[in-house]
């Protein structure tokens, strides 16, 4: 029987093959960042991927996935009692939040915006979005602040505001993959009518002026967010305040590219070259 250790040792394998074998805008895998975060940042992401997958993926009802949650949520009790869990993934997390002091609260949160996937297809205006954001976006800031020792109040009310917004900056970039995949649309309905924007205009893709009305206003609320947030990548120094700043100017940038399209306005922008060059200038 393998020992306690080697059993950590194994788990932590497991889930660096997890970042491995998938590709994600999250910096899992990122060389920019201190080697000693790679670690735990993928068992974070473990965590977080199979619980995505138990909410959007493979074939099962709504009550199977909802069953599959809250199994990840009594894991999460199980562990607040210090009780085992023979999952590699579990086994890798406690270790985690042991070593760095991570508030379980945060995981729980995660799970309640993998359950809101599940049941929520409408939001109702913007602060039913950014309330979204709190359980599905801000607690990966949040435990990224708390892996640096960098969880001031300043830091995670900016961290906050950068999450939320590139999870908007997300939603308007997955906009088509969202309606005909998952039948959901994260846009806010008081801005749909607002703008006069019905349903037909996702099913059929419509790309008129009041579209492109409705996008600008995505793209201003995510603008605002972002550049409230912004000081963070000052905050933060070393690589990881690098890799910060290249995400906030990533965002930026693709803020930009959206109030650029033409033609089909549920296309997702592509960042070139040219693009990574002048996010990594400004990073630096």
């Amino acid at each position: 029987m393998p020992s306690s250790s080697q059993k950590i040792t194994d788990a932590y394998a497991y889930c660096q093959q997890m970042v491995r074998s998938h590709y994600e805008n999250f910096p899992v895998a990122s060389f920019i960042l201190p080697k000693r975060l790679r670690q735990p940042i993928s068992v974070i992401y473990a965590f977080a991927r199979t619980a995505d997958d138990f909410a959007d993926e493979g074939d099962w009802d709504a009550e199977t996935r909802l069953t599959k949650l809250r199994e990840y949520d009594e894991y999460l009790d199980a562990l607040a009692n210090d009780e085992a869990i023979d999952n590699p993934i579990f086994i890798a997390l406690a270790d985690v939040i042991k070593k760095h002091d991570l508030p379980l609260q945060l995981f729980h949160d995660l799970i309640t915006a993998f359950r809101l996937d599940v049941s929520k297809k409408r939001f109702t205006d913007i602060d039913d979005v950014w309330d979204y954001c709190c359980y599905s976006a801000n607690p990966v800031g949040r435990l990224l602040l708390h892996l640096m020792d960098a969880a001031t109040a300043d830091n995670l009310e900016h961290s906050d505001a950068v999450c939320s917004a590139l999870q908007l900056i997300n939603f308007l970039q997955d906009i088509e993959q969202d309606f005909v995949e998952n039948q959901r649309i994260y846009l806010p309905q008081a801005d749909l009518q607002r703008f006069g924007i019905s349903e037909e205009h996702f099913r059929t893709q419509r790309s008129d002026d009041a579209f492109a009305q409705l996008l600008q206003q995505q793209i201003t609320y995510a603008r605002e967010k972002m550049l409230f947030g912004k000081p963070l990548g000052r905050a933060v120094g070393g690589r990881f305040g690098f890799q910060l700043r290249l995400m906030i100017n990533g965002g930026l940038r693709v803020l930009e590219l959206l109030e650029r399209q033409q033609g089909n306005l549920f296309s997702r922008p592509r960042l070139s070259k040219r693009d990574w060059l002048w996010m990594l200038l400004r990073a630096l």
